[in-house]
């Protein structure tokens, strides 16, 4: 068969390596070559970026081959021949001057065949939107790209950064941000389980979606069904993100259109009638595969274990993908999201802890009401120059709206059980927005000066957000709406009735734009430097009239320049030690009750750590101590932001890991040491100085470990798996007056998979809190605290082709 005959008809496929001409391997000079052991895949990637190489191989042949790695100089067909050695993999050129890299049979079907024919397609260099195997089942990553927007190895990263794959989103079946953030050290759960987080003891209401600002203060739209992982950069992240919290960055990378068809349907159904449909499609849609598609539905139903409770969700996500040319790829992406909660309930507090109620009572009313909705589009172009340089371009639009109606309470009467209620509601209306615009234009490079290797990214971006919010409250100044009690709960049967001069109307524009540049250089003797300076410059316009009071205020404009610098030393392909200094330009602060600007939030971050890589590079683990300060975070009051907090701060000591012991054995661990996490100055009110930091527990960890049988006829594809989390006392509120016990819930898990000609059945079980554990999961600010769930069953049946 000819090479034109061999590339006609396809399976996966991967190229990887320079386009440049004359890629004979015989022909190239010697190189130094410092590859890891671990995943082929990951090894041969590296080889042909190093070497200048086209490789060309089906991605089926490699999954699960592991390589010994590489160290000292070498010729590309040494270092090929070398990588290979042991694997059953051999390669050819081809009549181009490629690389073809083959075995007579496939490792990963059951069913020995020969090779199939291979198609060249191609590959986007951008890290963002490159696509995954969707039958991956790798815990661990080695690349991430939230901390440095550039695909680099985490081992040479000199931050804290921790991968959730999708793999452990699916043995988990996480369904939330929460669920998936609980393996990850340094992160405690929010306002009841929204989607928002705090991290390092700082709070924060906005997360990313692929590299791009995705949501707004108390948002819970974030639905995880296209995310194919989750990273968390630990600390400052405003350097290549604009304003951002001080704790950390956690980016949803999406899953993006493959050249190879796949689809598969998974049902859900579980505890409280819950019941949860998903599709995923993905596949090329013309002959030469330079149109491709994706395609994510998720819809849910449920109960919940409260009272009046229950939850809709339905998200919807397709995406496109146009390789225009060689060297230019374009994607463009639809999200729709939609997502109802009815009866949510608080838990008040009563003396120095949340009140004794009942898991299933509701304190709140039947028609407490929360819906988020957002539309996004998304449209990202990458131009490659040559194979060092490329240009890429980034641009979303998000319209988002929140409309609630609830009545809670936050603080009970220890002696009677009476508990005030205020009311909130927003939307009132039904004429609120936010429109959220962004755009970024990034260079990206590789050069070398003298003895000196650059990976150079220069950038811009430019997000503004207006909105228009309707808001009425009642109760929040001490004159309480009602009263209800905690042992004798009184509801009412519908909302309160809005006059006009109940609600107050605000409108704000909120533009920021920044300019950045960071380079990460190899140095000899295996050092890796990391360096980088950010410009902002960020307004405020903001009016209001109504209830709360009216009034435009004055324009307020902050400006900052950030720096961030680091170092790696990697001895060892297998151990890495790492420092860093990093600064923050923090969210926007509005105006005190004075109608004067608050200063604006900034924060500034020490890192030491060391990183490590076992088993051939199958396993992984982060050890990281911090020291991070916030300045000027806001405390509200009435809802009106009052003052700004002089300084807050938080040390404390990380471990993270993740990946594969022995083959079918998989780990993913996490656990946070917070010794220090206080106020340490404030002018305004010095009482508070030296109170811990609300919500910041002093030791949080999870354990997640899977086992699946790797051969036996009845045996094989039969998995195993148990996890706990354990947290301990947070406080309620900045002022330290309550605490929220600590607690450990214990959870389980078992599937099994089959082959039934090309369709993969897989049938899964998952217990959690499985010893029924009454605990309180999240907690806000000022009050109110969040049961967890109770023992919950949630069984799925997935079909995938």
């Amino acid at each position: 068969m000819s090479v034109h005959d061999t590339f006609k008809t396809a399976s996966v496929l991967l190229v990887v390596g320079s386009a440049v001409a004359g890629g004979a391997v015989a022909e190239s000079a010697v190189r130094e070559y410092r590859i890891a052991a671990g995943p082929l895949a990951v090894a041969l990637n590296q080889l042909a970026e190093v070497g200048g190489l086209q490789l060309i191989y089906d991605a089926e042949i490699a999954n699960g081959l592991r390589s010994g790695g590489l160290s000292g100089q070498f010729s590309p067909e040494a270092a090929l021949s070398k990588l290979l050695s042991g694997s059953g993999l051999t390669y050819r050129l081809t009549a181009d001057g490629n690389v073809l890299i083959q075995r007579q049979t496939l490792n990963q079907r059951d069913e020995p065949t020969a090779l199939p024919a291979i198609n060249v397609v191609g590959k986007s260099s951008n890290p963002f939107f490159e696509g995954e195997d969707p039958y991956n089942t790798d815990y661990n990553r080695h690349n991430a790209t939230t901390a440095t927007k550039t695909d680099t190895p985490l081992m040479q990263t000199p931050l804290s950064v921790k991968v959730v794959p999708n793999a452990v989103l699916k043995d988990q079946q996480a369904i939330t941000i929460d669920q998936a953030l609980r393996n990850v050290s340094g992160v405690s759960n929010g306002l009841g389980g929204s989607g928002t987080f705090f991290i390092r003891g700082f709070g924060s209401y906005i997360n990313y979606r692929d590299g791009v600002l995705s949501q707004g203060e108390y948002a819970h739209t974030e639905d995880l069904e296209n995310v194919e992982r989750v990273e968390v950069l630990k600390g400052p992240g405003s350097i290549l993100y604009g304003r951002t919290e001080p704790g950390g960055i956690v980016n949803f990378v999406t899953k993006q259109p493959l050249d190879t068809p796949y689809y598969s349907l998974r049902q859900q159904f579980g505890s409280f009638d819950m019941y949860r449909t998903s599709v995923d499609a993905t596949g090329p849609l013309n002959a030469d595969k330079t149109l491709a598609y994706r395609f994510n539905l998720g819809y849910q139903s449920n109960h919940t274990f409260q009272e009046f409770g229950g939850n809709e969700r339905l998200m919807v996500a397709p995406t496109l993908r146009w390789n225009i040319s060689d060297n230019t790829v374009s994607t463009i992406k639809l999200e729709y999201s939609d997502i109802k909660e009815f009866g949510n309930g608080t838990v008040p507090r009563m003396g120095n802890r949340p009140a004794p109620i009942a898991r299933e009572r509701n304190l709140g009313d039947a028609w407490n009401y929360q819906q988020d909705e957002y539309v996004m589009l998304a449209l990202h172009t990458e131009h490659a120059f040559n194979d060092r340089w490329s240009l890429r371009h980034r641009f979303n639009f998000k319209n988002y709206n929140l409309t609630m109606s609830a009545i809670h309470g936050s603080v009970a009467d220890p002696a009677t059980g009476d508990v005030g209620r205020a009311f909130f509601g927003q939307n009132t209306d039904g004429q609120d927005y936010q429109y959220n615009f962004f755009n970024a234009l990034e260079l990206n490079g590789k050069f070398d000066t003298a003895f000196l290797k650059h990976n150079l990214l220069i950038g811009g971006d430019y997000y503004r957000t207006d909105y228009r919010v309707s808001m009425a409250g009642f109760g929040f100044n001490g004159d309480l709406y009602d009263t209800s009690n905690i042992y004798r709960p009184t509801h009412r049967a519908t909302p309160p009735t809005l006059l006009p001069t109940d609600v107050t109307y605000s409108n704000s524009t909120v533009p920021w734009f920044g300019l950045y540049a960071q380079d990460q250089i190899e140095l000899p003797y295996h050092f890796h430097v990391m360096a980088g300076l950010r410009y902002d410059n960020a307004n405020v316009i903001y009016s209001s009239y109504g209830e709360f009071g009216s009034g435009q205020s004055p324009e307020q404009t902050s400006e900052r320049v950030s720096p961030r610098g680091g170092v790696v030393w990697q001895p060892i392909p297998e151990f890495s030690l790492y420092g860093s200094y990093t600064e923050n330009f923090g969210a926007p602060n509005f105006w005190g009750r004075d109608g004067k600007p608050l200063p604006a939030q900034t924060a500034d971050q020490w890192e030491v750590g060391a990183k490590t890589e076992l088993f051939d590079g199958r396993f992984s683990a982060t050890l990281a101590y911090y020291d991070l300060t916030k300045r000027n975070a806001p405390i509200a009051t009435y809802l009106a932001l009052s003052r700004a907090v002089g300084e807050a701060e938080t040390r404390g000591i990380e471990f993270d890991v993740s990946g594969e012991i022995v083959p079918g054995w998989n780990v993913i661990g996490a656990y946070s040491y917070m010794p220090f996490a206080k106020s340490i100055k404030d002018e305004t009110d010095p009482t508070v100085v030296g109170n811990r930091l609300n919500n910041a527990p002093k030791h949080n960890g999870s354990l997640w470990t899977t086992y699946e049988f790797q051969q036996g006829e009845y045996l094989k594809g039969l998995k195993f798996g148990a996890g706990m989390q354990a947290v301990s006392q947070r406080e309620i509120g900045y002022y330290e007056g309550a605490q929220a016990p600590g607690y450990v819930t214990m959870n389980l898990m078992t599937s099994k998979a089959w082959q039934v000609g090309k369709t993969k059945l897989t049938a899964q079980l998952n217990v959690d809190n499985l010893l029924d554990k009454t605990y309180y999961q999240s907690i806000y600010s000022y009050g109110p605290t969040y049961y967890g769930n109770p023992r919950t069953f949630m069984g799925a049946v997935k079909i995938e082709y």
